[in-house]
Parts: C-alpha cells; sequence; structure tokens
C-alpha cells in the first residue's frame, strides 16, 4: 500500500506542488482533491511565477494562465518570469497586482512596446532585477526604468545593432538613473570608451559588467572599447568582474579566447 499523501504536512505539500509549472498546478494538480485545492489558493503558493513558451502545448492560453497565477498572488507576488509570450495587456495587469515586484525577468517578449513599458514602471518601486533580453524597448525605456525604480540592483537588456554603429545612449541613460546598479549585462551592445566612462562615473557601486555580443561578429571588429591605459586600470580598480563572450540572437553565448577577466 503506496504513502496517504494526504496526511504529509501542509507546508511539505506545498513544497511539492511548488516544484511543477505553473500551468501543471493550474490545470491538472488543484484538481486532485480539495485539499490540494486549497493549498493552491494560497497567495504564498504564487509569489513567484515562471513560464515560458516552449510550444510544445499549443492549446494551453499561456496569457490567461498567467493573468490567472497573478492574481492568486493577490498581491504578494515577488517574482515573475516570462519567456516568449507576454503581452502589452498582460504586463498592464501584472503592474496592476506586482507592488511587491522584487525581480522581473521578460526575456524574448517582442510583444511589449515601449509605451507600455513606460505607462507601468512606476508601479514596481521595489524592484531590484530586471531581465528585458530580447525586446523591443529602447534607450528612453532604460530612462524611465532608472527613475521608476530607485532601488535597481540588476539589469540585463540587448540591442541589435550594425557594427558599423558606435552608440553610447544606452551607457549615458543607465549613467543617470541607475545609481545604485550592481550588475550589468548588455547584449550585444556596441560602447564605447566614452559610453564606460560615463557607466563608472555614474554607477559607483557596480561590481559585474557582461557585455555579450553577436555570435555572427567579431569580437575584435565589434567591441568599441580599448581597456588599455588608463580605462583598463580604472575598471581594473572598480569593477570585480568583466565579462567579453559571444551571443547569439537565439540567446545561447559562448565565451571568445581571453573574453573573461577577474581581479
Amino acid at each position: 500500500m503506496g504513502p496517504n499523501w494526504l496526511e504529509l504536512p501542509r507546508d511539505i505539500t506545498s513544497n511539492i506542488l511548488q516544484r511543477l509549472g505553473v500551468v501543471e498546478i493550474l490545470t491538472n494538480a488543484r484538481n486532485v482533491c480539495p485539499y490540494w485545492w486549497s493549498i493552491c489558493k494560497d497567495p504564498r503558493m504564487w509569489r513567484t511565477i515562471h513560464m515560458i513558451n516552449n510550444e510544445t502545448s499549443p492549446d494551453v492560453d499561456l496569457v490567461k494562465i498567467c493573468r490567472y497565477a497573478v492574481e492568486q498572488s493577490c498581491g504578494e507576488l515577488e517574482d515573475i518570469e516570462i519567456v516568449s509570450f507576454c503581452t502589452d495587456d498582460l504586463l498592464q495587469y501584472i503592474a496592476s497586482c506586482g507592488s511587491h515586484l522584487r525581480r522581473i525577468q521578460l526575456t524574448k517578449c517582442r510583444n511589449i512596446l515601449h509605451k507600455q513599458f513606460s505607462e507601468v514602471a512606476n508601479k514596481f518601486p521595489l524592484l531590484e532585477e530586471l531581465d528585458i533580453s530580447f525586446s523591443n524597448l529602447c534607450k528612453d525605456s532604460l530612462e524611465v526604468i532608472g527613475r521608476s525604480c530607485p532601488l535597481l540592483k540588476s539589469i540585463k537588456f540587448s540591442r541589435m545593432f550594425s557594427k558599423d554603429i558606435e552608440l553610447n545612449d544606452d551607457a549615458f541613460a543607465i549613467a543617470k538613473t541607475m545609481t545604485k546598479l550592481r550588475h550589468l549585462s548588455m547584449f550585444g551592445n556596441l560602447l564605447t570608451n566614452v559610453g564606460l566612462h560615463a557607466i563608472l562615473d555614474g554607477c559607483p557601486l557596480l561590481e559585474s559588467i557582461w557585455v555579450p555580443l553577436l555570435k555572427d561578429l567579431d569580437l575584435r571588429e565589434c567591441l568599441n572599447l580599448d581597456l588599455s591605459g588608463k580605462l583598463g586600470k580604472r575598471y581594473q580598480d572598480q569593477i570585480i568582474y568583466l565579462r567579453l563572450s559571444n551571443y547569439d540572437v537565439d540567446g545561447n553565448w559562448y565565451d571568445h579566447d581571453n573574453s573573461c577577466r577577474k581581479k
């Protein structure tokens, strides 16, 4: 005779159920019995929501399920990860319920536009970590984020530039508005020494910088940084970890020879 799962303490059962995916919990697990249904309605179950569109269940409405999961958090949501399916409307709903959010990851969510993100950024006053990699947000979005989220410590974002362009707009936006930043990842960015100087000046608490580049571009061609001389000495004195590695458009990375430097 097998174990009686209903005799497990509530906190252990909750821990087990939390190891399932959001879709599995809401479409199957909570329907097993009234006891599990009760546990799955507890807002503490939904402080963390991680959902990925892996296209294995095309009939599942991920936006609808995510919205329901956010609703179940009853305002206690602290950490949300959405990969490849977030929309402006869903982001608006998350913002209306997410005043306690400390971590947001919206990767490959290209349907989110600057206008909508700018309208909700001030709804995340406690935000400490943000990942907007492979989105359509711009340098204006970075400024809004910096001004709206004063506790921000870590940000990841991407820019798909031509290798013939040198742009420091992102760097200036970060330097101007993210003074408490500690960790920075800039995917495919072509900042120059001027931009790096601005970041070092504006973000005195910065500990690590990761500058992944597009895989089909040569590191020596794309990186418009000269880390010799005074700038090199300064980053060695101020930054604990600087990684320069190649990144492809699908989010897979590989290190280039001599690309990792550590104090």
